[in-house]
This record gives structure tokens, sequence and C-alpha cells, in this order.
């Protein structure tokens, strides 16, 4: 059977490599085992280091796969990432705030370009490295996440953690040698090993939020500021029947053609979205449309029912109204209509802001103008 994803795994390490074999270890004795089909590594060229002398001249990688008879799989070269300084010098540690800045950024770049593949689940797992690592990674995953993603933790008991012989639980026990913090020389045996693994949920904004940043700071500052606005955002009420519009703190009445206007916007949003899964709207536009589709003739015969309680539900007034404009509104009547309601809106509602989600909005695609409102979807209610 084909298989639905390939498995991705992402790792930030330090000195302790050992963070890989035992994420690996957990996750293929997790109940439903999972196998990396390709493994990433974001480390420093120490890490580096230790990476080449225990993985692989000691051939502890190697080992592992034949132990557990697994499929083949391999940490290839051009897979350790380390970033650079502005010398250009790969950077030993992560000790300045520049080195920080590196390590997000190449981290960050690694998360968005592999989560653009839906045919990849990435499984990260912050357990080693810096701290900072580990949140630049965890973080990375909030932005660019999806669904079926995953971020792990990796716990191992204090004796077996960092030492230099423990890399997984063997299937033969074995017995090592330690030193305990008051200087006590102990043998434990690798039968007393627990590998626990930590499989953390996290807020994911991936597909929610169109991000233009390229470094990591300009993204958070970008998914904090679509937070914002969508927290931001009051209830807006419409009555049909009254003609009343509530917009938060704020409530005016409408001309039964500005409302009606409204009202097909609105019906656009809610009734229309290209993607009803998606609990928030944030930057999507996909249910702008051309004003010559919004207000046909077949589209005012649909909404007609709109109109009807706008004008007291009289079938007369809903005849004469579809048969004044069997092909549709003309264009240039749409657009005044527009200018009338945009400026009604703006006098009752004085925030600029708010004033921004409620209003008609257009946006250019390729040569036609688009026509929405940005208000999220599941803040309006029609009655």
């Amino acid at each position: 059977m084909k298989k639905k994803f390939r498995e991705v795994f992402v790792f930030v390490t330090g000195t302790s490599p050992q963070v890989i074999t035992e994420t690996i270890y957990a996750l293929i004795h997790s109940k439903s085992p999972i196998i990396p089909d390709e493994i990433y590594v974001i480390t420093t060229a120490q890490g580096k280091k230790a990476i080449e002398k225990f993985l692989w001249r000691k051939g502890i990688l190697e080992s592992f796969i034949q132990e557990f008879n697994l499929p083949r799989f391999e940490l290839k070269k051009e897979n350790i990432l380390i970033p650079k300084n502005k010398q250009g010098q790969e950077i030993e540690d992560i000790c300045t705030q520049e080195d920080n800045e590196a390590i997000a950024d190449l981290i960050t770049s690694l998360i968005r370009d592999r989560s653009k593949d839906s045919h990849v689940r990435l499984h990260c797992s912050i357990a080693g490295g810096r701290k900072t690592m580990s949140f630049y990674l965890g973080s990375a995953l909030q932005l660019f996440g999806r669904p079926w993603d995953k971020l792990y933790h990796v716990i191992v008991p204090p004796e077996f953690e960092s030492h230099p012989e423990f890399f997984y639980k063997p299937k033969k026990d074995r017995l090592l040698k330690i030193i305990t913090k008051d200087g006590q020389k102990l043998t434990i045996n690798t039968s007393q090993a627990k590998i626990t693994l930590a499989d953390l949920p996290f807020i994911r904004l991936g597909g929610k939020v169109n991000f233009k940043g390229k470094c990591f700071r300009e993204l958070v500052a970008e998914g904090q500021r679509e937070i914002d606005l969508a927290a931001i955002q009051p209830e807006l009420q419409v009555n049909l029947a009254e003609r009343l519009i509530i917009f938060g703190d704020k409530s005016f009445h409408l001309s039964p053609s500005l409302l009606y206007v409204l009202a097909v916007f609105l019906k656009q949003k809610t009734d229309h979205c290209h993607h009803p899964n998606k609990a928030y709207c944030l930057d999507c536009r996909d249910c702008f449309g051309e004003l010559l589709e919004i207000f046909s003739g077949e589209k005012l015969v649909q909404y007609s029912k709109l109109y009807g309680k706008i004008v007291g539900n009289h079938p007369w007034k809903i005849r004469t109204f579809l048969e004044k404009w069997p092909t549709g509104l003309p264009i240039e009547l749409c657009r005044q209509y527009i200018s009338k309601l945009n400026r009604e809106l703006k006098e009752n509602i004085a925030d600029e802001t708010l004033h921004g989600f409620l209003k008609i909005s257009s946006i250019r695609i390729y040569a036609s103008s688009r026509y929405g409102i940005k208000l999220e979807k599941s803040k309006i209610t029609i009655n």
C-alpha cells in the first residue's frame, strides 16, 4: 500500500547527537511505528563534529538500523545544516544575538520550505541543542505547521541522558559505568532505561496566514499582527427587516439599496467561502469576486429573499426589482452603490481599523478588480 506521507524528521542538536537515535527509537516503538524517509539536523560546527564522530565513524546509526532490522535510511551530509556568521564561517556555538538570529532564520527557512509539500509530514524534535534552538524549531512549526505535522520532546532518565555510550535502548542488555554527582562510581543496566516520547500540542498557523517576511523576526511580527486583527474584530449583526446594523458597540440604519448591497457581499463571504474548513479568514481574499459576477441576473434571483426581507416581503416589489434588472446590475451602478455604502459606513464607524473590516474592499488580480469584505466570516450574523 502506498504511503500517505513522506516522513521527514527534523532535529536540533548540540554536542549530544544521542537525541537523534533516541527520538527515532521512540517513534519506531510507538503504536503506529514511523520510520524516517529523510533526516535533517540543524546544529553548530561543534555539533556536526559530534555527529561525525559517533553516528558515522563509530557506526552507531548503522548499528541501530541493523539491530532493529529497519528499512534503509541515512543521514546525508548535506542535510546537516549549520548557520554561518556574516563572515561566511560556520558558527561554532550559539553565543551572541547574531548567532541566535542566524540559527532562527535557518530553522525557519527549512520548516517553511518542507511544509510547502502536502505529501510531507514533519516530525520535529526539540530535545537537543540550546534552549533557544528548541524554541525556534517549535516556533517555526507554529508558523508553518499543518494539522498532520508533529512536535516532540524525548525524555530519558538522568543517568542515561547524554551518556557517551547510550544512544538508544539496545535489544541485548548492556552495563554502563557512570559517576554520580557526588562522585560515586556505579554500574547501571540499559534494561532500566525508559525512553519516553512526548507528543507536544502546538498552535498551527500553517495555511492560515500568507507570510511574506523572510527572517524569523519578520514572520513572528506578521503572525502576531494577523492574530491581533482577528481578535479585535467585533461581531456584526444585520437585521434586514429593521434595516439595522450592529457592529460591536455601534448601531445604525441603512437605506434599502445600500443594505442590500452590503448583505450580498456578506453572503458572498459566508456562503461562498473557498476554504470552509478553515476557521479563520485572516488575509485570505479568495471569496472576492468581480462585480458582474456578484450582481449578475442569476445572483439577483438567488438573493431575492434578502431583498424581500429588506422591503417588507412584498412579492410585487421583488418581482419589479428582478424585472428591472434581468441581466444583473450595471457595473457603474454597482460602483456608485459601493462608494455610497463605504461613505455611510465611514460616517458611522469612526475607527479606521474597524471601518476597514466592514467596508467593501477591492484587489487587483491580473487585469480585473475583485471586491469583497475583510471581516472574519465567523463574526457575521444576518437575520
